[in-house]
């Protein structure tokens, strides 16, 4: 059960710190705001079965997707921590490093850079989206900064 409880605040922490400092970060040009709306068309896409837009235009906006767009990105950032909380405490047992959950945080980018670019129909690593190369520089300090979150939950449990 704490290996639970560890799981779902770091996850929870990690996804808010990632939503905040890409605020902040976003604010000065330096990376793309993370876009929840889109993040939403895309879940509610994926629970009717498409998996793949050949162009993000091809989503079309649905009521409350702002909404969906938290609840699955949330959800997501849960889901990545639980792996990395409950394959440590396997692998290595207790403590869960705070230090390695950066490298893990990092090391989740692949997850966009291979599934959720592609399936928005920005090709692999986002090179396709309008912002070219920004796109997946924005993801990596995005999930930078989820690592960032994630150590902070780990370190406070």
């Amino acid at each position: 059960m704490d290996l639970v409880v560890t799981a779902v605040v770091a996850g929870v922490l990690g996804t808010l710190a990632m939503d905040l400092l890409n605020l902040l970060c976003a604010r000065t040009g330096m990376i793309s705001k993370i876009d929840v709306g889109m993040i939403g068309r895309m879940a509610v896409g994926w629970a009717r079965g498409r998996f793949h837009y050949a162009h993000p235009s091809e989503m079309q906006q649905v009521a409350n997707e702002k909404l969906y767009g938290y609840v699955t990105h949330y959800a997501i950032g849960v889901g990545l921590a639980v792996p990395y909380v409950f394959g440590w405490a396997l692998m290595f047992g207790r403590p869960i490093s705070p230090v390695w959950a950066l490298t893990y945080g990092l090391g989740t980018t692949v997850a966009s850079y291979f599934f959720v670019y592609p399936s928005m129909g920005l090709g692999v690593f986002g090179l396709r989206s309008p912002e070219g190369m920004r796109a997946p520089l924005s993801s990596l300090a995005n999930h930078l900064f989820y690592g960032v979150g994630l150590a902070a939950g780990i370190a406070l449990m």
